[in-house]
């Protein structure tokens, strides 16, 4: 391998490596909160999940690309991550189903990446520093003085930066259900699964408020994922306030930690979040053990939340809260993605308790 690259992390440590997709001018390296992801495929979902805005993600599976991409599989128009680090990036796809190769589509989104990394050396170093903020770039010197004034994702409300700006529909006019999904950074694959569950979909910006919201007499309100940092979205908070109690809500992801803080608790930061399609989550009701797809840095603590909620959902990694019920309100929400995209997909069951609730309206 050619070394014309190097990612530099916060803390000084340095890795070297290839460039490629989108090109890095020398100064003017690629920066943002270093994180990784222990997904074994889905790296198109992951590169396009817009929940990855303002961070350069790192894949821990060695080989990403294997399979090259297609138009299917893109979780938003385009994608919103900083940048991509891997071990070996594969050139030649080897599915039937791709229509082009993973570097090609990088570069025509205009995403660079660095190949040849020692990933598991930086996955290791992410795990004991926790995720950092880095660049990389063709110069050391440069990449260095970016890493050190790359922000990290606190206090920084990125929902506004992947929102749609103008409220659109999808799914059946006939559907037996009317939802409004609030756009934090909301993917394809939960639009495509609400409206396979009988909804008819209002996707709107994140900054509608709750009686903007009302106006529309919706059966059931959808807080989508996210980037960034919840406590940072006050006025998403403050309309999901107004919401509760209104209308039937269902949280997913910054969806959730959103609800959470609109029911009166508090969050806070993982050091190196709860990235990958693998994580372990115990349904507390039933008992079940079920594999879970995650993409987030922050929780929800429940027990600073005041009134009368249950926790739904624990991770079996870490013991964090995964999942809440409000015993007050109809409200659900959970951390992880129920929409498998990528999977897998065993908690798939929320859309249909959501439109549980919707029902018993």
């Amino acid at each position: 391998m050619a070394v014309d690259g190097v990612l530099v992390l916060s803390d000084g440590e340095v890795f070297e490596g290839e460039l490629a997709g989108a090109e890095v001018a020398a100064g003017a390296p690629a920066g943002g909160e270093v994180v990784f992801n222990t997904a074994l495929a889905g790296y198109q979902e992951i590169v396009t999940d817009p929940s990855y805005a303002g961070q350069i993600v790192t894949f821990t599976y060695p080989h990403i690309g294997n399979y090259g991409v297609n138009p299917d599989d893109s979780e938003s128009a385009r994608p919103f991550c900083s940048g991509i680090v891997v071990r070996d990036l594969a050139r030649r796809p080897s599915n039937w189903r791709a229509t082009g190769d993973l570097e090609g589509f990088l570069r025509d989104h205009g995403v660079p990446a660095i190949t040849g990394v020692d990933t598991r050396r930086l996955t290791r170093h992410l795990r004991d520093r926790g995720a950092i903020p880095g660049a990389f770039g063709p110069d050391e010197q440069a990449a260095r003085q970016a890493a050190t004034v790359a922000p990290s994702t606190d206090g920084c409300d990125l929902a506004r930066v992947v929102t749609t700006a103008e409220p659109y529909t999808v799914g059946d006019p006939e559907a037996r259900f009317r939802v409004v999904a609030y756009d934090f950074g909301i993917k394809s694959t939960i639009l495509r699964r609400l409206t396979a569950s009988g909804c008819r979909v209002e996707v709107v910006p994140a900054s509608t408020t709750a009686a903007e919201v009302l106006e529309r007499r919706p059966d059931g309100v959808f807080l989508s994922n996210g980037p960034g940092d919840p406590a940072a979205v006050g006025y998403a908070v403050e309309a999901v306030r107004g919401l509760l109690g209104e209308v039937p809500v269902l949280g997913i992801c910054l969806g959730h930690q959103i609800m959470g803080l609109a029911l009166g608790g508090r969050t806070f930061k993982l050091p190196f979040g709860h990235h990958g399609a693998n994580h372990p989550v115990r349904h507390v009701p039933t008992g079940r053990v079920e594999i879970t797809s995650q993409n987030h840095n922050y929780v929800v603590d429940p027990d600073s939340i005041p009134g009368r909620v249950e926790v739904t959902h624990v991770n079996l990694n870490d013991g964090v809260c995964e999942g809440l019920r409000s015993l007050d309100v109809p409200a659900i929400s959970v951390q992880h993605h129920p929409e498998a995209g990528p999977g897998p997909r065993d908690a798939s069951y929320l859309f249909d308790d959501f439109v549980a609730l919707m029902e018993a309206r």
